[in-house]
């Protein structure tokens, strides 16, 4: 037997219609004939009679019928399965995302995609790009978004997105109406740095002398940096992405010289095979990359 012969035995159980059947199979009757022919000829008893003009199943095939009609359930059951991984993926989307990430990109991100996919579960872990690509390489994130991301050979990495550093400092400061700031311009002013270990922190204090500096507050979130900034705590230089999402109107950003690079990356554990809607979900978040908002 095969699968063409049980399509038109089920058919014609359903239909009791020869032509029918052909018309629902997109088939030719004497085909469907035939298929029904070779079934009866395998499973050894008849499968149908003529009574009049109607076509009436033996007991035999009402019998075959019953254990037809619980294969194809198996096989709705199945289609029903793939349907829903195809609209809501494998689990859904488990995403890692360091803080600044997570303030406006990923959730324009999420927008956009939820357009499309509004019933794909998306669950988002926050903490710093270090721990992110930690949970990405142990399979609890499907990916993750950072601001820096170690030599790990179980990650794959992509570099998404670039931008230069801002001076910020508060409205009404004496630097605020300055076309460009340099690292000289901010001796002598409290400065609020990232935490240890981040890419930028190492450019912007290679940027000063030392013992110019007053460096007496740090924070590892440059959210949290913007807001002290507004309240007057200080001055620093922050990542352009996290100001266009606050929009902190007490904020002042200026061109900071030398240049600091911000840095956005896609880290993915390097021996599994990525999901289609984690693909789909990055076109998104390129596209906010490319707009800038």
């Amino acid at each position: 037997m095969d699968f063409r012969q049980v399509e038109a035995f089920r058919s014609v159980m359903l239909t009791r219609s020869m032509t029918l059947s052909a018309a629902a199979l997109h088939t030719s009757q004497p085909n469907v004939s035939r298929l029904i022919a070779r079934l009866q000829a395998e499973a050894g008893f008849r499968l149908f009679q003529r009574v009049g003009l109607r076509l009436v199943p033996t007991p035999e095939a009402e019998a075959l019928y019953v254990e037809v009609q619980r294969s194809f359930a198996g096989l709705g059951a199945i289609e029903a399965a793939a349907a829903a991984i195809r609209e809501q993926g494998s689990g859904g989307l488990r995403i890692g995302a360091s803080a600044a990430l997570s303030i406006g990109v990923l959730p324009a991100a999420i927008r956009l995609f939820r357009k499309r996919r509004p019933d794909v579960a998306i669950k988002v872990n926050t903490s710093d790009s270090p721990t992110v690509c930690k949970w990405v390489a142990a399979g609890q994130c499907d990916f993750g978004l950072v601001s820096l991301a170690p030599d790990m050979p179980e990650l794959s990495i992509e570099l998404l997105h670039r931008e230069h550093g801002l001076c910020i400092v508060p409205a009404g400061h004496r630097l605020a109406n300055k076309r460009r700031v340099k690292a000289a311009d901010l001796e002598g002013e409290a400065f609020i740095s990232l935490g240890p270990g981040d890419l930028a922190r190492a450019q912007i204090d290679a940027a000063f002398n030392p013992d110019r500096r007053r460096l007496n507050l740090e924070t590892p979130y440059a959210s949290t940096i913007c807001t002290m900034v507004g309240m007057g705590l200080g001055v620093s230089v922050v990542n352009p992405m996290v100001l266009r999402w606050l929009q902190l109107p007490d904020v002042v950003s200026i061109p900071f010289s030398p240049k600091v690079e911000f840095r956005c990356y896609r880290v993915r554990a390097a021996h599994r095979l990525e999901q289609a809607l984690a693909r789909e979900f990055m076109q998104d978040v390129g596209a906010v990359f490319a707009r800038g908002k």
